[in-house]
C-alpha cells in the first residue's frame, strides 16, 4: 500500500473515531445504560482499575491524562475512590487510538474538542492530520539516515579480525564528535 493510500485510511479512521466520540458525548448515561459494577464500596461508575481494563490504558496513564486535561479530573468521592463514566471510557479509548497513531498530546487535545458536524472542525482535523503526516515524514527521513549509518558501521566488521572494528569506529566517532551547544528546548512530540 502506498503512502497516500495509508494516510487516506488514517484520515477515514480518524473521522470514524470523531463520529464515535460525538455519539458518545450525546449519550445520556443512566444506571440502565451503563455497565453495572459491583464492588464493596458501592461506587457508581468505574474505579480507575476498571476504567484501565475497559479502556486499555494503564491507571498511571489515566491519571496523567487527567493531569494534562485530556479527560476531566475525577476527584475522590466520599469513599476516596475515583469514579469514571462510560463516556470517560469512550474518551480514553479514543485517546488510546490517537496515541497509537503516534499523535502528540497537543494533537490529541485538538482532536478531542472537535465536532464532526461542523465543517470548520473537519478542516481542523484535516490540518492536524496534515501536520502529523509531515512529522511522520520527517521522522521517516531521520530513521532512513540512521539505518544507513548503522549499516555502514555494521559493514566495518565481519567478526574475523583480532579486534572489533565497529567498537573501534564508535570510539573514534565519540572522541572526534563536536559537543553541541546548549539550545532552547523545542516542542517534543509527546
Amino acid at each position: 500500500m502506498d503512502f497516500k493510500a495509508l494516510m487516506g485510511n488514517a484520515i477515514v479512521e480518524l473521522l470514524e473515531l470523531l463520529e464515535f466520540m460525538d455519539r458518545i458525548r450525546n449519550l445520556q448515561v443512566t444506571t440502565r445504560s451503563s455497565m453495572p459494577i459491583t464492588n464493596p464500596q458501592n461506587v457508581q461508575g468505574y474505579l480507575i482499575g476498571q476504567a484501565a481494563l475497559h479502556s486499555g490504558i494503564s491507571a498511571a496513564n489515566i491519571r496523567f491524562y487527567e493531569k494534562e486535561g485530556l479527560i476531566p479530573a475525577r476527584g475522590a468521592g466520599d469513599n476516596q475512590y475515583r469514579s469514571y463514566s462510560a463516556a470517560d471510557i469512550a474518551q480514553l479509548r479514543f485517546i488510546r487510538r490517537l496515541r497509537s497513531l503516534d499523535m502528540s498530546l497537543n494533537e490529541v487535545r485538538s482532536l478531542l474538542h472537535l465536532d464532526l458536524r461542523k465543517k470548520a472542525d473537519c478542516q481542523t482535523a484535516r490540518d492536524t492530520l496534515d501536520g502529523h503526516i509531515n512529522h511522520v515524514r520527517v521522522r521517516l527521513a531521520e530513521l532512513r539516515s540512521l539505518e544507513k549509518e548503522l549499516s555502514s558501521l555494521r559493514q566495518r566488521c565481519d567478526g574475523t579480525a583480532a579486534q572489533c572494528h565497529i567498537i573501534e569506529a564508535l570510539h573514534q566517532q565519540a572522541s572526534t564528535a563536536q559537543i553541541p551547544k546548549p539550545r532552547k528546548r523545542r516542542a517534543s512530540h509527546l
